[in-house]
């Protein structure tokens, strides 16, 4: 099969990790790429600090994509990707976290790469580790959790999905720490097949807005976890994590509450 050549006079085309929402986390390639770009296409979660790093006369063009909210569709952000390439622009394609977890880098760069366009890639922080991070918890401990697992709570349609059972007895099993992403509306069926594996105590914490000023988190237990995120009016953008690395926030909440910081934002329920 033959690769599409593109005119002499084509642009480039960059996917840049914008990462949490805090500029200060973007990496320097990040930064310099916002910078040369001609034309950005912005996810919704992008924050508004990260959008002013562009260069004036920067085309910016908001291509949001959030779970329960109208979003712009896939195939018609790469042909924007593709167009903007073919007219000579310097494209950056601007996703919150990393590109390449559940970002739909990976879609993006068959497309583009199917059509001839040379893709760079700029990898950024993804939230599921910032949050933690933020929280002074690691995702890995030599005493608590042997690995990681990132997983989105949401599915494609037609797609049946993630089998929580299973995924629960490997955590268990292997002692991984679970990372789940766009989770919050689904927690309830989320949380009742874990506890097919995963005892009721087993620590987690909800974080919304991780990086940004009006960051919060809740750290409950995985039977109280659907209560806890009602009670507590949290909503997405959020990032789940269940398991035993948990402990180490919940210590930190207890002895807060016992000598409270003014400004604390942390919660423990």
């Amino acid at each position: 099969m033959t690769t599409p050549s593109l005119p002499a006079h084509a642009g480039s085309c960059t996917l840049v990790g914008a990462g949490p929402g805090d500029p200060e986390l973007l990496t320097l390639k990040a930064v310099k790429a916002i910078q040369a770009a001609t034309v950005l296409l912005v996810d919704d979660l992008v924050s508004d600090a990260i959008v002013a790093l562009a260069r004036p006369g920067a085309r910016v063009v908001h291509v949001g994509k959030r779970g329960g909210c109208k979003s712009t569709p896939q195939a018609f952000i790469e042909k924007l990707m593709l167009t903007a390439v073919q007219e000579g622009e310097t494209v950056v394609r601007l996703k919150g976290g990393d590109p390449f977890i559940f970002g739909r880098g990976g879609e993006e760069v068959e497309h583009l790469r199917a059509a001839g366009v040379p893709v760079q890639v700029v990898n950024g922080i993804t939230a599921g580790l910032a949050g933690m991070t933020q929280l002074g918890a690691p995702l890995t401990h030599r005493e608590h959790a042997h690995g990681v697992v990132f997983i989105t709570g949401h599915n494609k349609p037609g797609n049946q999905g993630t089998d929580w059972r299973q995924l629960a007895a490997t955590a268990r099993d292997a002692r991984l720490t679970l990372v789940i992403y766009m989770g919050v509306t689904g927690c309830a069926h989320i949380q009742e097949e874990l506890l097919t594996g995963l005892p009721a105590h087993t620590p987690a914490v909800v974080i919304q807005h991780v990086s940004l000023p009006q960051q919060r988190h809740a750290v409950t237990t995985l039977g109280q976890l659907q209560s806890t995120i009602t009670r507590e009016g949290l909503a997405s953008p959020s990032v789940i994590v269940i398991g035993d690395v948990v402990r180490g926030i919940q210590a930190m909440a207890q002895g807060e509450d016992a000598a409270p910081v003014a400004g604390a934002r942390s919660r423990a329920v």
